[in-house]
C-alpha cells in the first residue's frame, strides 16, 4: 500500500530585482542574497504572474493557489542610470568623447579639403577615414546626452516597456491559502459588504488591502500611485475615515518664525500650491523684523442650532420667550452642561420663521473643536423642554442657523468657534527692503481690493486677499476639519498709515476660527507632530481650552503674514512673476510620477 508523501509548503522569498542583478553583474559583484523582510500583498494589475503548484507522489491533483505580490518594505533600491554602466567615471568618459569628437571632426575636414583640392571624389574613403566617420557618429550620439544622460536612459526604458516605463520592483509567488482571494471575490460579487471587513477580519491593514484589490478588479482601474503601507489604519477606525484603501500624501512646509504675543512659532502648512509657504514665510519675516504681532481672543464658543416646529406661530413664540428669559437660563445650563465636564452653556439665541423656531446654542468646549460636545448638550435640553412643551416637534438637531461649513452672516456677525483680532505695525524700512513696496501703495490697494472690490462682489466675510489659503494649509497639517475652512476664513484685512504716514498698521479680524487640539484628525501621528511643533498638542490639563485658543491665534497671525506678503507682491507687480517661477513645473512629469 502506497503512502502519500507529505507536501512541503512553498518557501516565500523576495527575489532580487532585475535592475539590481544587472547592476551587480556590470560591476563584477556577486548577486546579493534575497532579503527576508518582505510583505505579502495582493497582485496588482499588469503584474507578471508566475504560478506554481504542489503535487503528491501518486497523482497530479493541483492544490488551489492564490497569486500575491511581494514588495520590499524597506526603501527601494535606486533606479539604475545609464552612467552606471560606464567603465570609467563620468567626467573622464565625457572628456574622452569630447576630445574624440573634435579630433575626428578636424581630421575629416582636413582630409576632405585635400580631396577637393586634388579633385578626388569625396565618396571614396580609406579605412582610416571610415573609422573616423564611425567614431564621429558614435561620439556625437554620446554627446547628445552629455548634459543629462538620464534623458537618453528614459527613452531606453520606454522602448523596453512602453506601457509601464518605470515598473515597481515586485515579485509574484503562489500561496496555498485562498482566504484573502475568496474574500476579494465575494466583495466583487457583492456577497459581503465592504464596510464590514474591519469587524470581520479584525485587521484594519488587511481589510484595506483586500478592499483595494477588490476595487481594482471591479473597476479595472489601477491604484498603483496610491500608497497603502506606512499608515496606521487602526488609528482611523471609527473616527476619521471609513472603508479606507490607502492614503494621500501631501507636502508640509514651514513658515516662520512667527513672532506672536512675544513667542516664536514655526507654522506647518500642508499644501500643493507653489509660492504659498514662501509668501507666508516672507510675511513672517516682515512681522519679526518689525517687532512681532499681537493677537487678542475676543470670544470662544461653538454653536449648534436645532429647528423645532409647533402647530401655531404663537406656540413657537411662547418657547422663544421662555428660552430667552434669563430666569430660565440657569436651569437650562445645568441640563446642558451634563453632556461634558468641559461643555459650559454661554448663550441661547432664537429666530422664528412662522411656526418654526431656530434655537442657536453657544457653549465653550475646552480644547476640542466641540461639534459633538455641543450637539449632545443640545439633545439634553430638547429632551428637557419636551416636559413643558410636549407639542414641540424636533425637525432636526441642526437647522443651519449654527451655521456649520457654510458662509453665513450669523457667523460673520455673531462669531463661531474662536473670534480673534491680530495686528502689527510694519516699519517703513521693512516695507521697502523686505516687501519691496511702499506704505501708501499698500493702503490704497487694500482699500480698493479687499474693501471696495469685495463689496462690489457681494462678498460675505471675504474682505481679504487670500485668508483661506493659509487657513486651509494649517488646518490640513494640524488635523482640523478642512470643510470648516469656509467660516474659519471669514476675515477683514485693514491697513492704514501710522506714525506720520511712514509705517504701516495692518490687522486681520477673524470671527469664526473653528479649531481643536483633541479629537478627530488631531490624533493621527502626522497631524499630532505638527501640533507638537506648535506646542499645542493634546489637551491642556492646567488650563483647559488654552491650547485650542493659542492655535486660533497662531492661525490669525499666519493669515496676517500671508495677507501682508501677497498684498505687497500685488502692489509691486510681482505676483505673476513669482508664480511663474515657483508655481509652474518645468520638469518632465513622466519622470516625476515614476
Amino acid at each position: 500500500m502506497c503512502m502519500n508523501a507529505p507536501v512541503k509548503p512553498p518557501i516565500i522569498r523576495r527575489l532580487p530585482s532585475t535592475a539590481t542583478l544587472s547592476m551587480d553583474l556590470r560591476r563584477g559583484l556577486p548577486p546579493k542574497p534575497p532579503s527576508p523582510a518582505a510583505t505579502i500583498r495582493h497582485r496588482k494589475p499588469n503584474s507578471i504572474n508566475h504560478t506554481t503548484t504542489t503535487t503528491n507522489n501518486n497523482n497530479n491533483d493541483r492544490s488551489p493557489s492564490a497569486t500575491v505580490t511581494l514588495v520590499d518594505r524597506r526603501s527601494p533600491s535606486p533606479i539604475p542610470k545609464a552612467s552606471d554602466a560606464l567603465p570609467l567615471p563620468l567626467y573622464l568618459t565625457n572628456g574622452i568623447f569630447f576630445t574624440l569628437f573634435f579630433s575626428v571632426a578636424y581630421f575629416l575636414l582636413h582630409r576632405w579639403r585635400e580631396k577637393i583640392r586634388s579633385s578626388t571624389p569625396l565618396h571614396v574613403v580609406t579605412i582610416s577615414e571610415l573609422g573616423a566617420i564611425v567614431s564621429l557618429i558614435a561620439s556625437f550620439i554620446y554627446l547628445l546626452g552629455f548634459f543629462g544622460i538620464d534623458f537618453v536612459q528614459s527613452f531606453i526604458a520606454t522602448s523596453r516597456n512602453p506601457k509601464n516605463p518605470n515598473p515597481l520592483p515586485v515579485t509574484t509567488v503562489t500561496l496555498t491559502s485562498e482566504d484573502d482571494e475568496e474574500i476579494v471575490k465575494k466583495l466583487v460579487s457583492g456577497t459581503i459588504p465592504s464596510y464590514s471587513l474591519e469587524s470581520k477580519l479584525g485587521d484594519c491593514r488587511r481589510a484595506a488591502s483586500i478592499r483595494r484589490e477588490a476595487l481594482e478588479r471591479k473597476t479595472g482601474k489601477s491604484l498603483l500611485g496610491l500608497p497603502l503601507d506606512g499608515f496606521d489604519y487602526e488609528a482611523i477606525l471609527g473616527q476619521c475615515c471609513e472603508m479606507p484603501i490607502g492614503y494621500v500624501q501631501l507636502p508640509v512646509g514651514i513658515a516662520g518664525p512667527l513672532l506672536l504675543n512675544g513667542g516664536e512659532y514655526m507654522v506647518p502648512m500642508a499644501t500643493t500650491e507653489g509660492c504659498l509657504v514662501a509668501s507666508t514665510n516672507r510675511g513672517c519675516k516682515a512681522v519679526l523684523s518689525s517687532g512681532g504681532a499681537t493677537a487678542i481672543l475676543l470670544k470662544d464658543g461653538m454653536t449648534r442650532a436645532p429647528v423645532v416646529r409647533f402647530a401655531t406661530a404663537a406656540r413657537a413664540a411662547h418657547l422663544k420667550f421662555f428660552l430667552e428669559d434669563r430666569i430660565n437660563f440657569d436651569t437650562l445650563s445645568i441640563v446642558f452642561n451634563k453632556s461634558s465636564r468641559f461643555a459650559r452653556l454661554q448663550s441661547i439665541q432664537c429666530s422664528i420663521a412662522g411656526k418654526n423656531l431656530y434655537i442657536r446654542f453657544t457653549c465653550s468646549t475646552g480644547d476640542a473643536m466641540g461639534m459633538n460636545m455641543v450637539s449632545k448638550g443640545v439633545q439634553n435640553v430638547l429632551d428637557f423642554l419636551h416636559i413643558d412643551f410636549p407639542d414641540m416637534d424636533v425637525i432636526g438637531i441642526s437647522g443651519n442657523f449654527c451655521s456649520d461649513k457654510k458662509p453665513a452672516a450669523v457667523n460673520w456677525i455673531e462669531g463661531r468657534g474662536k473670534s480673534v483680532v491680530c495686528e502689527s505695525v510694519i516699519t517703513e524700512e521693512v516695507v521697502k527692503k523686505v516687501l519691496k513696496t511702499t506704505v501708501p501703495a499698500l493702503v490704497e490697494l487694500n482699500t480698493l481690493k479687499n474693501l471696495a472690490g469685495s463689496a462690489i462682489a457681494g462678498s460675505l466675510g471675504g474682505f481679504n486677499a487670500h485668508a483661506a489659503n493659509i487657513v486651509s494649509a494649517i488646518f490640513i497639517a494640524t488635523g482640523q476639519d478642512p470643510a470648516q475652512n469656509i467660516e474659519s476664513s471669514h476675515c477683514i484685512t485693514m491697513m492704514e498709515a501710522v506714525n506720520g504716514g511712514k509705517d504701516l498698521h495692518i490687522s486681520v479680524t477673524m470671527p469664526a476660527i473653528e479649531v481643536g487640539t483633541v479629537g478627530g484628525g488631531t490624533q493621527l501621528a502626522s497631524q499630532a507632530a505638527c501640533l507638537n511643533l506648535l506646542g499645542v498638542k493634546g489637551a491642556n490639563k492646567e488650563s483647559p481650552g488654552s491650547n485650542a485658543r493659542l492655535l486660533a491665534t497662531i492661525v490669525a497671525g499666519s493669515v496676517l503674514a500671508g495677507e501682508l506678503s501677497l498684498m505687497s507682491a500685488i502692489s509691486a507687480g510681482q505676483l505673476v512673476k513669482s508664480h511663474m517661477k515657483y508655481n509652474r513645473s518645468n520638469q518632465d512629469m513622466t519622470v516625476i510620477t515614476s
